[in-house]
């Protein structure tokens, strides 16, 4: 299984540092799930608290400018923590720094899809958390929750599991309504406005974030085609629980198969007039399901950039499918007829074999 696990600010630090302990097991069931099979990604909360624990400062400061400097001293820190927890078990990590535009503008999309599929082939631990550092917007909303959202979809995850310090989503606030109840699964398209307005409580503490921020993160994997739970991360267990099919929590279920939320992703980014013509023999590999290769382009319509979408043609100018595209056009009209292996000697770099990838393409 495919997974995108949060770490919330509240669930990676105690006592307004980053609790060690409670990581060292998280290290744990993280490093058995990827050793087990499991391609996973870890969103992590908790830089600005380790920035405040090596300066000293207590909780409470507001400016962005300190949030961000705080950010810039405590990442470095947590990603050491991290590394040396998960090493204890044999588990390689890797950080990675991202923000929403990252993942919204195509060309950085292409570019973090592919460093992502590298990570999971070399069964590396992606630990991701907001460029704190040159973002604003995300600080001031405690955008790691919708980050772990965007990323879930990035990467085609079956299942988004966002941790926070309650058992899930419940029909009130509980820390105002003792009888509150948990809500144990959500189906409904259109999430019930009772449940917007309970989740509407006011961030904690530490945290940037609440539960409101995470029903928005729900509701937007979900329409991507991604399970979501939300539940306690008191307990490290938990995840290995999730992930064998434990009930626990508020699951909200998916809306689309996610193979339909990546073609409407990429029949949404079309610019007409820009695509290529291939031969028949990259015609019938497409139809079998395979990439579209350099070698099999003949010829290259318009222009467009890395991360574009473009039309495939076959010999006769009928449109075979569309996806998107890993080299821009100047680059293929080069290595257009050329094999995968001589793509480096005449760019000098190479972004991989495929032209498009069949994960990024879409049969007509």
């Amino acid at each position: 299984m495919r997974l995108v696990v949060k770490l919330g600010t509240s669930t990676a630090t105690e006592g307004g540092r980053p609790s060690a302990p409670r990581l060292l097991e998280y290290a744990k069931t993280l490093s058995r799930l990827v050793a087990a099979g499991h391609e996973l990604v870890l969103v992590s909360s908790g830089a600005v608290a380790a920035g405040r624990e090596a300066l000293g400062i207590a909780p409470g400061e507001r400016r962005v400018a300190a949030k961000q400097m705080l950010a810039a001293v405590g990442q470095p820190r947590l990603m050491a923590l991290y590394g040396e927890l998960c090493g204890y078990y044999g588990q390689r990590v890797a950080q990675v720094l991202l923000t929403r535009t990252d993942i919204e503008r195509r060309r950085s999309y292409l570019n973090a899809r592919r460093t992502f599929e590298e990570l999971f082939r070399q069964r590396v631990l992606p630990v991701v958390n907001e460029n704190d550092t040159v973002a604003t917007e995300e600080i001031r909303v405690g955008d790691n929750d919708q980050l772990s959202a965007l990323v879930a979809g990035l990467v085609d995850a079956r299942l988004l599991v966002l941790l926070t310090d309650q058992d899930g989503l419940y029909d009130a606030d509980p820390r105002l309504h003792p009888q509150a109840r948990l809500v144990r699964r959500i189906e409904e398209a259109t999430i019930p406005d009772a449940l917007w307005q309970a989740a509407g409580g006011r961030a904690g503490a530490l945290g940037t974030g609440g539960m409101l921020t995470k029903l928005r993160a729900a509701d937007i994997a979900r329409r991507g085609g991604t399970e979501v739970v939300i539940a306690n991360g008191g307990d490290p267990g938990v995840l290995a629980r999730l992930v064998a099919g434990s009930d626990e929590g508020t699951r909200f279920t998916s809306l689309t198969p996610p193979r339909e939320a990546r073609k409407r992703y990429i029949l949404g980014g079309l610019r007409t007039g820009v695509g290529v013509r291939v031969d028949g023999g990259a015609a019938g590999a497409l139809s079998r399901g395979a990439s579209l290769l350099g070698v099999g382009v003949r010829s290259v319509d318009g222009e467009f950039e890395r991360g574009d979408t473009v039309t495939v043609h076959d010999e006769n100018g009928r449109a075979l499918a569309r996806g998107i595209a890993n080299y821009g056009a100047g680059e293929l009209r080069r290595i257009a007829g050329r094999r995968s292996e001589e793509i480096e000697g005449v760019l000098g770099y190479d972004f991989g074999a495929e032209f498009i990838h069949r994960d990024d393409l879409v049969m007509l």
